[in-house]
């Protein structure tokens, strides 16, 4: 009897001690040969938009296993099949600075009320395919409800770097400040129409050309954040 005792107080000493989430596994490397690029955010030059706009693309996010998922079209997530060409750009995240709660208090991000009320998840791919599954039913638009959308969204319901204040602009920031090429060859790919129009504009139309398209990039950069920040109601996607 008494040494039953002892045991169970072994027992629960030793579920004291249980991590308040699931343990985090270590990420796999990114394998460019086979395009396989574990919990990675993505990115790739958009036809005709990035040739006016090279900071603006299409982005994706990765699977634990590297395939990638990105918001495509209406009611559309595809998956391992990347629109708009091979990725160009990437960023490797790290599952340490997720929030995986196995109940309410095993947040470890400081919004575990918010994050439950948004939606949480047990593991870095249960968040993506919930994502996935909201935005299934989502029609695309450029300007409202986009591939950056998604990505914001899966973020969010992880809690990556303790935050669920993702949006479209602060995922553009991400993969635009802290993303890095694939080769030479991606850079040549995403800039190289965006001078070649540029010069032939130049050419054309002379220095007119040039401010109109620095007014094009400064609409489309004060659209998103007016939507982003100031009337939400644009980008609730």
């Amino acid at each position: 009897m008494e040494g039953s005792h002892d045991e169970d107080e072994e027992m629960c000493s030793n579920d004291k001690l249980l991590p308040a989430s699931l343990p985090r596994a270590a990420v796999a490397q990114v394998d460019l040969e086979r395009a396989r690029f574990p919990c990675c955010v993505v990115w790739t030059p958009l036809p005709i938009v990035s040739w006016l706009a090279p900071f603006i693309g299409h982005m994706g996010i990765c699977r634990e296993d590297g395939v990638i998922l990105d918001f495509a079209g209406p009611n559309f997530v595809s998956v391992d099949d990347f629109a708009f060409g091979a990725v160009a750009r990437y960023i490797q995240l790290s599952k340490q600075q997720c929030c995986f709660p196995m109940h309410l208090s095993g947040h470890s991000c400081k919004s575990g009320f918010k994050h439950t009320e948004l939606g949480t998840s047990i593991s870095w791919d249960d968040a993506l395919d919930s994502s996935t599954q909201h935005f299934q039913h989502k029609s695309y638009n450029l300007f409202t409800c986009n591939c950056h959308s998604f990505v914001a969204n899966c973020l969010n319901r992880l809690s990556y770097g303790g935050s669920i204040g993702w949006n479209v602009i602060n995922v553009a920031i991400l993969i635009i400040f802290k993303g890095q090429w694939v080769n030479k060859m991606a850079i040549v790919r995403s800039f190289s129409p965006f001078i070649i129009v540029s010069c032939i504009g130049l050419l054309m139309a002379g220095w007119p050309f040039l401010m109109g398209l620095s007014f094009f990039s400064l609409l489309l950069i004060g659209w998103f954040l007016i939507g982003t920040y100031c009337v939400k109601s644009l980008m609730d996607c």
